[in-house]
Protein backbone atom coordinates (compact mmCIF):
# COMPACT_ATOMS: atom_id res chain seq x y z
CA UNK A 1 0.00 0.00 0.00
CA UNK A 2 1.52 3.32 -1.10
CA UNK A 3 2.16 5.75 1.75
CA UNK A 4 1.61 8.95 -0.24
CA UNK A 5 0.52 10.03 -3.71
CA UNK A 6 2.21 13.19 -5.02
CA UNK A 7 1.02 15.46 -7.82
CA UNK A 8 3.45 18.13 -9.01
CA UNK A 9 0.67 19.86 -10.98
CA UNK A 10 -1.05 20.96 -7.78
CA UNK A 11 -0.35 24.32 -6.18
CA UNK A 12 0.30 22.61 -2.84
CA UNK A 13 4.06 22.17 -2.23
CA UNK A 14 5.31 18.57 -2.22
CA UNK A 15 6.33 18.88 1.43
CA UNK A 16 2.75 19.75 2.41
CA UNK A 17 1.37 16.93 0.27
CA UNK A 18 3.54 14.44 2.16
CA UNK A 19 2.60 15.96 5.53
CA UNK A 20 -1.14 15.93 4.73
CA UNK A 21 -1.05 12.35 3.43
CA UNK A 22 0.77 10.97 6.47
CA UNK A 23 -1.39 12.95 8.90
CA UNK A 24 -4.53 11.64 7.22
CA UNK A 25 -3.40 8.02 7.52
CA UNK A 26 -2.48 8.49 11.17
CA UNK A 27 -5.81 10.18 11.94
CA UNK A 28 -7.59 7.32 10.14
CA UNK A 29 -5.59 4.86 12.27
CA UNK A 30 -4.23 3.24 9.13
CA UNK A 31 -0.78 4.08 10.50
CA UNK A 32 -0.80 3.03 14.15
CA UNK A 33 1.44 4.18 17.03
CA UNK A 34 4.85 2.52 16.86
CA UNK A 35 4.75 1.77 13.14
CA UNK A 36 7.96 2.68 11.30
CA UNK A 37 7.77 4.97 8.26
CA UNK A 38 9.85 4.33 5.13
CA UNK A 39 13.44 5.58 5.38
CA UNK A 40 14.06 9.04 3.95
CA UNK A 41 16.14 7.83 1.01
CA UNK A 42 13.65 5.10 0.07
CA UNK A 43 10.65 7.43 0.13
CA UNK A 44 12.52 10.07 -1.87
CA UNK A 45 13.60 7.60 -4.54
CA UNK A 46 10.20 5.92 -4.87
CA UNK A 47 8.44 9.27 -5.46
CA UNK A 48 11.16 11.05 -7.44
CA UNK A 49 11.68 13.87 -4.95
CA UNK A 50 14.75 15.15 -3.14
CA UNK A 51 15.83 13.81 0.24
CA UNK A 52 15.54 17.37 1.59
CA UNK A 53 11.81 17.39 0.73
CA UNK A 54 11.22 14.22 2.74
CA UNK A 55 13.42 15.43 5.62
CA UNK A 56 11.42 18.66 5.87
CA UNK A 57 8.10 16.78 5.76
CA UNK A 58 9.18 14.32 8.46
CA UNK A 59 10.52 17.17 10.63
CA UNK A 60 7.18 18.98 10.36
CA UNK A 61 5.32 15.82 11.35
CA UNK A 62 7.60 15.46 14.38
CA UNK A 63 6.90 19.07 15.36
CA UNK A 64 3.15 18.47 14.99
CA UNK A 65 3.38 15.45 17.29
CA UNK A 66 2.52 12.86 14.64
CA UNK A 67 5.96 11.26 14.43
CA UNK A 68 8.90 10.67 16.74
CA UNK A 69 12.48 10.43 15.57
CA UNK A 70 14.82 7.76 16.91
CA UNK A 71 18.46 8.44 16.13
CA UNK A 72 19.96 5.71 13.99
CA UNK A 73 16.62 3.92 13.64
CA UNK A 74 14.25 6.21 11.73
CA UNK A 75 10.84 7.79 12.17
CA UNK A 76 7.90 6.16 13.97
CA UNK A 77 4.24 7.03 14.47
CA UNK A 78 3.88 8.76 17.83
CA UNK A 79 1.33 7.71 20.45
CA UNK A 80 -0.74 10.88 20.40
CA UNK A 81 -4.05 9.63 21.78
CA UNK A 82 -5.36 6.99 24.13
CA UNK A 83 -6.03 3.65 22.50
CA UNK A 84 -9.53 3.26 21.10
CA UNK A 85 -10.24 6.98 20.81
CA UNK A 86 -10.80 7.96 17.18
CA UNK A 87 -9.28 11.14 15.86
CA UNK A 88 -11.66 14.07 16.11
CA UNK A 89 -12.43 15.68 12.77
CA UNK A 90 -11.33 19.23 12.34
CA UNK A 91 -13.84 22.05 12.67
CA UNK A 92 -15.55 22.65 9.35
CA UNK A 93 -17.76 25.33 7.88
CA UNK A 94 -21.44 24.64 8.57
CA UNK A 95 -21.97 24.50 4.82
CA UNK A 96 -20.18 21.16 4.73
CA UNK A 97 -21.21 19.76 8.11
CA UNK A 98 -23.01 16.41 7.80
CA UNK A 99 -26.04 17.40 9.91
CA UNK A 100 -26.36 20.65 7.94
CA UNK A 101 -26.35 18.71 4.67
CA UNK A 102 -29.08 16.39 5.88
CA UNK A 103 -31.25 19.31 6.97
CA UNK A 104 -30.75 21.07 3.64
CA UNK A 105 -31.56 17.91 1.72
CA UNK A 106 -34.81 17.51 3.69
CA UNK A 107 -35.76 21.21 3.42
CA UNK A 108 -38.95 21.53 1.34
CA UNK A 109 -38.85 25.32 0.97
CA UNK A 110 -39.20 26.44 -2.66
CA UNK A 111 -36.05 27.51 -4.49
CA UNK A 112 -33.68 24.97 -2.95
CA UNK A 113 -31.65 23.02 -5.53
CA UNK A 114 -30.58 19.71 -4.02
CA UNK A 115 -27.88 18.85 -6.51
CA UNK A 116 -26.31 16.32 -4.14
CA UNK A 117 -29.39 14.74 -2.57
CA UNK A 118 -29.37 11.01 -1.91
CA UNK A 119 -32.81 10.40 -3.40
CA UNK A 120 -34.97 11.25 -6.39
CA UNK A 121 -37.14 14.37 -6.75
CA UNK A 122 -40.69 13.79 -5.57
CA UNK A 123 -42.09 14.52 -9.04
CA UNK A 124 -40.03 11.61 -10.41
CA UNK A 125 -41.78 9.18 -8.08
CA UNK A 126 -45.10 7.50 -8.82
CA UNK A 127 -47.40 9.39 -6.46
CA UNK A 128 -50.48 8.60 -8.53
CA UNK A 129 -49.65 4.90 -8.45
CA UNK A 130 -49.18 5.08 -4.69
CA UNK A 131 -52.54 6.83 -4.24
CA UNK A 132 -54.31 4.26 -6.39
CA UNK A 133 -52.81 1.34 -4.50
CA UNK A 134 -53.52 3.02 -1.17
CA UNK A 135 -57.20 3.33 -2.09
CA UNK A 136 -57.31 -0.30 -3.18
CA UNK A 137 -55.55 -1.54 -0.06
CA UNK A 138 -57.70 0.50 2.32
CA UNK A 139 -60.83 -1.19 0.94
CA UNK A 140 -59.48 -4.70 1.40
CA UNK A 141 -60.94 -6.55 4.41
CA UNK A 142 -57.55 -8.00 5.34
CA UNK A 143 -55.83 -4.57 5.51
CA UNK A 144 -54.54 -4.13 9.05
CA UNK A 145 -55.00 -0.43 9.74
CA UNK A 146 -55.06 -0.39 13.53
CA UNK A 147 -52.96 -3.28 14.84
CA UNK A 148 -49.34 -4.14 15.45
CA UNK A 149 -47.72 -6.55 13.03
CA UNK A 150 -45.44 -9.49 13.79
CA UNK A 151 -41.86 -8.61 14.77
CA UNK A 152 -40.17 -9.99 11.62
CA UNK A 153 -42.68 -8.14 9.44
CA UNK A 154 -45.57 -8.91 7.09
CA UNK A 155 -45.17 -12.55 6.07
CA UNK A 156 -46.45 -12.28 2.46
CA UNK A 157 -43.89 -9.52 1.76
CA UNK A 158 -41.13 -11.64 3.27
CA UNK A 159 -42.25 -14.50 1.02
CA UNK A 160 -42.11 -12.19 -1.97
CA UNK A 161 -38.63 -11.01 -0.97
CA UNK A 162 -37.58 -14.64 -0.72
CA UNK A 163 -38.55 -15.02 -4.39
CA UNK A 164 -36.77 -11.80 -5.40
CA UNK A 165 -33.60 -12.83 -3.58
CA UNK A 166 -33.71 -16.27 -5.22
CA UNK A 167 -33.93 -14.57 -8.64
CA UNK A 168 -30.64 -12.84 -7.70
CA UNK A 169 -29.11 -16.17 -6.70
CA UNK A 170 -29.40 -15.55 -2.94
CA UNK A 171 -30.99 -18.39 -1.01
CA UNK A 172 -32.97 -17.33 2.09
CA UNK A 173 -36.11 -18.62 3.73
CA UNK A 174 -38.62 -16.29 5.36
CA UNK A 175 -37.09 -16.79 8.85
CA UNK A 176 -33.90 -15.23 7.52
CA UNK A 177 -35.63 -12.02 6.38
CA UNK A 178 -36.53 -9.19 8.78
CA UNK A 179 -38.51 -6.18 7.55
CA UNK A 180 -37.45 -2.74 8.78
CA UNK A 181 -38.37 0.93 8.42
CA UNK A 182 -35.98 1.51 5.51
CA UNK A 183 -32.35 0.54 5.02
CA UNK A 184 -31.13 3.05 7.62
CA UNK A 185 -33.12 1.25 10.29
CA UNK A 186 -31.79 -2.12 9.10
CA UNK A 187 -28.21 -0.85 9.36
CA UNK A 188 -28.93 0.56 12.81
CA UNK A 189 -30.33 -2.77 14.04
CA UNK A 190 -27.29 -4.63 12.70
CA UNK A 191 -24.86 -2.15 14.24
CA UNK A 192 -26.60 -2.23 17.63
CA UNK A 193 -26.24 -6.01 17.74
CA UNK A 194 -22.71 -6.41 16.35
CA UNK A 195 -20.77 -3.28 17.32
CA UNK A 196 -19.53 -2.54 20.83
CA UNK A 197 -17.68 0.55 22.13
CA UNK A 198 -14.06 0.40 21.03
CA UNK A 199 -14.66 -2.06 18.19
CA UNK A 200 -12.83 -1.43 14.94
CA UNK A 201 -15.26 -1.19 12.05
CA UNK A 202 -14.18 -1.06 8.41
CA UNK A 203 -16.16 1.22 6.08
CA UNK A 204 -15.90 2.32 2.48
CA UNK A 205 -13.75 5.41 1.88
CA UNK A 206 -15.61 7.26 0.46
CA UNK A 207 -18.86 5.83 1.79
CA UNK A 208 -22.30 6.43 3.31
CA UNK A 209 -21.64 9.44 5.53
CA UNK A 210 -24.90 9.36 7.52
CA UNK A 211 -24.15 5.87 8.81
CA UNK A 212 -20.65 6.90 9.90
CA UNK A 213 -22.26 9.12 12.52
CA UNK A 214 -24.40 6.24 13.75
CA UNK A 215 -21.32 4.06 14.21
CA UNK A 216 -19.52 6.80 16.14
CA UNK A 217 -22.52 7.10 18.49
CA UNK A 218 -22.00 3.41 19.26
CA UNK A 219 -18.36 4.09 20.15
CA UNK A 220 -16.85 2.38 17.10
CA UNK A 221 -13.43 3.26 15.69
CA UNK A 222 -13.84 3.74 11.95
CA UNK A 223 -11.14 2.65 9.51
CA UNK A 224 -11.65 3.52 5.86
CA UNK A 225 -11.02 0.99 3.11
CA UNK A 226 -10.12 2.89 -0.09
CA UNK A 227 -12.75 2.53 -2.78
CA UNK A 228 -11.82 1.95 -6.43
CA UNK A 229 -13.89 1.80 -9.60
CA UNK A 230 -14.36 -1.98 -9.13
CA UNK A 231 -15.18 -1.89 -5.42
CA UNK A 232 -13.10 -1.83 -2.24
CA UNK A 233 -9.34 -1.97 -2.81
CA UNK A 234 -8.68 -5.58 -1.83
CA UNK A 235 -4.91 -5.03 -1.61
CA UNK A 236 -5.40 -2.11 0.75
CA UNK A 237 -7.94 -4.14 2.74
CA UNK A 238 -5.41 -6.95 3.16
CA UNK A 239 -2.76 -4.47 4.32
CA UNK A 240 -5.17 -2.92 6.84
CA UNK A 241 -5.93 -6.36 8.24
CA UNK A 242 -2.28 -6.70 9.23
CA UNK A 243 -2.82 -3.93 11.78
CA UNK A 244 -6.55 -4.06 12.62
CA UNK A 245 -9.05 -6.69 13.72
CA UNK A 246 -12.44 -5.46 12.52
CA UNK A 247 -15.73 -6.74 13.84
CA UNK A 248 -17.56 -5.93 10.62
CA UNK A 249 -17.04 -4.31 7.24
CA UNK A 250 -19.90 -2.11 6.03
CA UNK A 251 -19.77 -1.81 2.23
CA UNK A 252 -21.93 -0.99 -0.76
CA UNK A 253 -21.66 -3.31 -3.79
CA UNK A 254 -24.06 -2.07 -6.48
CA UNK A 255 -24.19 1.56 -7.71
CA UNK A 256 -22.06 2.70 -4.82
CA UNK A 257 -22.95 5.84 -2.93
CA UNK A 258 -21.26 8.24 -3.75
CA UNK A 259 -19.07 7.09 -6.68
CA UNK A 260 -21.67 5.16 -8.70
CA UNK A 261 -19.33 2.18 -9.19
CA UNK A 262 -20.21 -1.48 -8.77
CA UNK A 263 -18.37 -4.51 -7.48
CA UNK A 264 -16.29 -6.63 -9.87
CA UNK A 265 -16.38 -10.45 -9.42
CA UNK A 266 -12.63 -10.80 -8.81
CA UNK A 267 -12.73 -8.14 -6.08
CA UNK A 268 -15.74 -9.81 -4.47
CA UNK A 269 -13.93 -13.16 -4.27
CA UNK A 270 -10.87 -11.58 -2.62
CA UNK A 271 -12.98 -9.72 -0.06
CA UNK A 272 -14.82 -12.89 0.91
CA UNK A 273 -11.55 -14.81 1.20
CA UNK A 274 -10.18 -12.14 3.53
CA UNK A 275 -13.37 -12.16 5.61
CA UNK A 276 -13.11 -15.92 6.04
CA UNK A 277 -9.41 -15.79 6.89
CA UNK A 278 -9.72 -12.94 9.39
CA UNK A 279 -13.14 -13.77 10.82
CA UNK A 280 -15.14 -10.59 10.24
CA UNK A 281 -18.70 -10.16 8.97
CA UNK A 282 -19.69 -8.09 5.93
CA UNK A 283 -22.78 -5.89 5.77
CA UNK A 284 -23.74 -5.38 2.13
CA UNK A 285 -25.91 -2.31 1.53
CA UNK A 286 -27.96 -2.83 -1.64
CA UNK A 287 -30.16 0.27 -1.39
CA UNK A 288 -29.76 1.48 -5.00
CA UNK A 289 -29.65 -1.87 -6.82
CA UNK A 290 -33.15 -1.57 -8.34
CA UNK A 291 -31.88 1.33 -10.45
CA UNK A 292 -29.56 -1.14 -12.17
CA UNK A 293 -30.90 -2.91 -15.25
CA UNK A 294 -28.00 -5.40 -15.55
CA UNK A 295 -27.44 -8.45 -13.27
CA UNK A 296 -24.90 -7.20 -10.71
CA UNK A 297 -22.22 -8.95 -8.68
CA UNK A 298 -23.20 -9.21 -5.03
CA UNK A 299 -21.25 -10.53 -2.09
CA UNK A 300 -24.40 -12.18 -0.74
CA UNK A 301 -24.82 -14.08 -3.99
CA UNK A 302 -21.32 -15.56 -3.71
CA UNK A 303 -21.41 -16.09 0.05
CA UNK A 304 -25.05 -17.24 0.47
CA UNK A 305 -25.48 -15.27 3.73
CA UNK A 306 -22.75 -17.09 5.59
CA UNK A 307 -20.59 -14.08 6.48
CA UNK A 308 -22.63 -11.51 4.54
CA UNK A 309 -25.67 -9.68 5.89
CA UNK A 310 -27.72 -8.23 3.05
CA UNK A 311 -29.69 -4.96 3.30
CA UNK A 312 -32.26 -3.58 0.83
CA UNK A 313 -34.96 -0.92 0.68
CA UNK A 314 -37.90 0.44 -1.30
CA UNK A 315 -37.70 3.97 0.13
CA UNK A 316 -35.38 5.28 -2.62
CA UNK A 317 -37.52 3.89 -5.44
CA UNK A 318 -41.10 4.26 -4.18
CA UNK A 319 -41.26 6.98 -1.55
CA UNK A 320 -39.17 8.49 1.22
CA UNK A 321 -42.31 8.48 3.37
CA UNK A 322 -42.89 4.79 2.73
CA UNK A 323 -40.23 3.43 5.05
CA UNK A 324 -39.93 -0.21 4.05
CA UNK A 325 -36.61 -2.00 3.99
CA UNK A 326 -35.26 -5.38 4.98
CA UNK A 327 -32.24 -7.36 6.04
CA UNK A 328 -31.39 -10.97 5.23
CA UNK A 329 -28.92 -13.00 7.28
CA UNK A 330 -28.17 -16.53 8.40
CA UNK A 331 -30.88 -17.86 10.75
CA UNK A 332 -29.15 -17.29 14.11
CA UNK A 333 -28.30 -13.67 13.28
CA UNK A 334 -31.74 -12.98 11.78
CA UNK A 335 -33.36 -14.07 15.05
CA UNK A 336 -31.06 -11.80 17.05
CA UNK A 337 -31.76 -8.86 14.73
CA UNK A 338 -35.50 -9.43 15.14
CA UNK A 339 -35.01 -9.27 18.92
CA UNK A 340 -33.15 -5.95 18.60
CA UNK A 341 -35.94 -4.65 16.37
CA UNK A 342 -38.54 -5.63 18.98
CA UNK A 343 -36.62 -4.07 21.87
CA UNK A 344 -35.92 -0.79 20.07
CA UNK A 345 -39.06 -0.32 17.97
CA UNK A 346 -41.54 -3.15 18.73
CA UNK A 347 -42.41 -3.75 15.06
CA UNK A 348 -42.47 -2.09 11.65
CA UNK A 349 -45.50 -0.61 9.88
CA UNK A 350 -47.50 -3.50 8.48
CA UNK A 351 -49.79 -1.29 6.40
CA UNK A 352 -46.78 0.10 4.52
CA UNK A 353 -45.48 -3.42 4.08
CA UNK A 354 -48.84 -4.56 2.69
CA UNK A 355 -48.77 -1.66 0.24
CA UNK A 356 -45.30 -2.59 -1.05
CA UNK A 357 -46.37 -6.23 -1.33
CA UNK A 358 -49.38 -5.24 -3.42
CA UNK A 359 -47.26 -3.11 -5.77
CA UNK A 360 -44.71 -5.89 -6.18
CA UNK A 361 -47.19 -8.67 -6.88
CA UNK A 362 -49.51 -6.89 -9.33
CA UNK A 363 -46.61 -6.02 -11.66
CA UNK A 364 -46.81 -2.28 -11.05
CA UNK A 365 -43.38 -1.99 -9.43
CA UNK A 366 -41.51 -3.75 -12.25
CA UNK A 367 -43.01 -1.53 -14.96
CA UNK A 368 -42.46 1.60 -12.90
CA UNK A 369 -38.78 0.72 -12.28
CA UNK A 370 -38.20 0.16 -16.00
CA UNK A 371 -39.53 3.66 -16.74
CA UNK A 372 -37.41 5.11 -13.96
CA UNK A 373 -34.24 3.44 -15.26
CA UNK A 374 -34.85 4.95 -18.70
CA UNK A 375 -35.40 8.42 -17.27
CA UNK A 376 -32.26 8.16 -15.15
CA UNK A 377 -30.22 7.14 -18.19
CA UNK A 378 -31.26 10.33 -20.01
CA UNK A 379 -30.56 12.47 -16.94
CA UNK A 380 -27.16 10.85 -16.47
CA UNK A 381 -26.12 11.71 -20.03
CA UNK A 382 -27.31 15.30 -19.56
CA UNK A 383 -25.37 15.64 -16.32
CA UNK A 384 -22.23 14.12 -17.84
CA UNK A 385 -22.34 16.62 -20.71
CA UNK A 386 -22.82 19.48 -18.26
CA UNK A 387 -19.84 18.41 -16.15
CA UNK A 388 -17.75 18.08 -19.30
CA UNK A 389 -18.71 21.60 -20.46
CA UNK A 390 -17.59 23.20 -17.21
CA UNK A 391 -14.34 21.21 -17.11
CA UNK A 392 -15.05 18.80 -14.25
CA UNK A 393 -13.23 15.46 -14.08
CA UNK A 394 -15.67 12.54 -13.70
CA UNK A 395 -14.43 9.61 -11.63
CA UNK A 396 -16.26 7.04 -13.78
CA UNK A 397 -19.25 6.90 -16.09
CA UNK A 398 -21.63 4.39 -14.45
CA UNK A 399 -24.04 2.47 -16.64
CA UNK A 400 -26.92 3.09 -14.26
CA UNK A 401 -27.88 4.78 -11.02
CA UNK A 402 -28.34 8.19 -9.47
CA UNK A 403 -24.84 9.48 -8.71
CA UNK A 404 -21.84 10.93 -10.49
CA UNK A 405 -18.60 11.59 -8.61
CA UNK A 406 -16.62 14.48 -10.07
CA UNK A 407 -13.99 17.04 -9.14
CA UNK A 408 -12.99 20.49 -10.34
CA UNK A 409 -9.37 20.74 -11.48
CA UNK A 410 -7.00 22.69 -9.28
CA UNK A 411 -9.21 22.56 -6.18
CA UNK A 412 -7.93 20.32 -3.41
CA UNK A 413 -10.88 20.57 -1.01
CA UNK A 414 -14.35 20.85 -2.55
CA UNK A 415 -15.70 22.22 0.74
CA UNK A 416 -14.99 25.70 -0.66
CA UNK A 417 -17.23 24.97 -3.65
CA UNK A 418 -19.99 23.68 -1.36
CA UNK A 419 -19.79 26.86 0.70
CA UNK A 420 -20.23 29.04 -2.39
CA UNK A 421 -23.12 26.85 -3.52
CA UNK A 422 -24.85 27.14 -0.14
CA UNK A 423 -24.84 30.94 -0.42
CA UNK A 424 -26.85 30.57 -3.64
CA UNK A 425 -29.36 28.01 -2.37
CA UNK A 426 -27.65 25.01 -3.99
CA UNK A 427 -26.90 21.97 -1.84
CA UNK A 428 -23.66 20.28 -2.88
CA UNK A 429 -22.08 17.46 -0.88
CA UNK A 430 -18.26 17.72 -0.92
CA UNK A 431 -16.13 14.61 -0.80
CA UNK A 432 -14.92 15.16 2.76
CA UNK A 433 -18.33 14.34 4.26
CA UNK A 434 -18.14 10.87 2.66
CA UNK A 435 -14.80 10.10 4.32
CA UNK A 436 -14.61 8.37 7.73
CA UNK A 437 -12.74 11.22 9.45
CA UNK A 438 -13.91 14.00 7.09
CA UNK A 439 -10.48 14.35 5.52
CA UNK A 440 -10.21 16.95 2.74
CA UNK A 441 -11.28 15.72 -0.70
CA UNK A 442 -11.56 17.40 -4.11
CA UNK A 443 -14.59 15.30 -5.12
CA UNK A 444 -18.29 16.23 -5.17
CA UNK A 445 -21.33 13.94 -5.38
CA UNK A 446 -23.88 14.92 -8.02
CA UNK A 447 -27.42 13.56 -8.21
CA UNK A 448 -28.23 13.39 -11.93
CA UNK A 449 -31.93 13.96 -11.32
CA UNK A 450 -31.33 17.38 -9.71
CA UNK A 451 -28.14 18.61 -11.37
CA UNK A 452 -29.66 19.60 -14.71
CA UNK A 453 -30.79 22.91 -13.17
CA UNK A 454 -29.05 25.75 -15.07
CA UNK A 455 -28.09 27.36 -11.76
CA UNK A 456 -25.80 24.39 -11.02
CA UNK A 457 -23.90 24.76 -14.29
CA UNK A 458 -23.56 28.53 -13.81
CA UNK A 459 -22.17 28.05 -10.32
CA UNK A 460 -19.63 25.45 -11.45
CA UNK A 461 -18.56 27.47 -14.49
CA UNK A 462 -18.02 30.58 -12.39
CA UNK A 463 -16.16 28.61 -9.72
CA UNK A 464 -13.79 27.04 -12.21
CA UNK A 465 -13.26 30.32 -14.05
CA UNK A 466 -12.15 31.92 -10.79
CA UNK A 467 -10.46 28.73 -9.50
Amino acid sequence: MQLVSLDESLSTPLVEQIVNAVRGQIDDRILRPGMRLPPIRKLAESHGVSRFTVVEAYDRLVALGYLRSMRGSGFYVAARREAGVPAAPADVDRAVDVAWLLRQALDDRPGQIKASAGWLPSDWLDEEGLRRHLRTLSRRPDARLATYGPVPGYLPLRQQLQIRLAESGIGADTQQIVLTEGASRALDIIARRLVRPGDVVFVDDPGYFNFFGNLRLLGATLVGVPRGVDGPDATALEALLEHHTPTVFFTHSVLHNPTGGSLAPAVAFRILQLAERHGFLIIEDDTYADFNSQPPTRLANLDQLNRVIFVGSFSKTLSGSLRVGFLAARPDLAMEFADVKALTGVCSGEFDEQLVYQMLTDGHYRKYIERLQTRLARARETCLRMLERVGMEVYLEPRAGVFLWARPPGIEDAASVASKAAERGIMLAPGKVFRPQMQPSPWIRFNVAFSAAPEVERLLAETLDHG
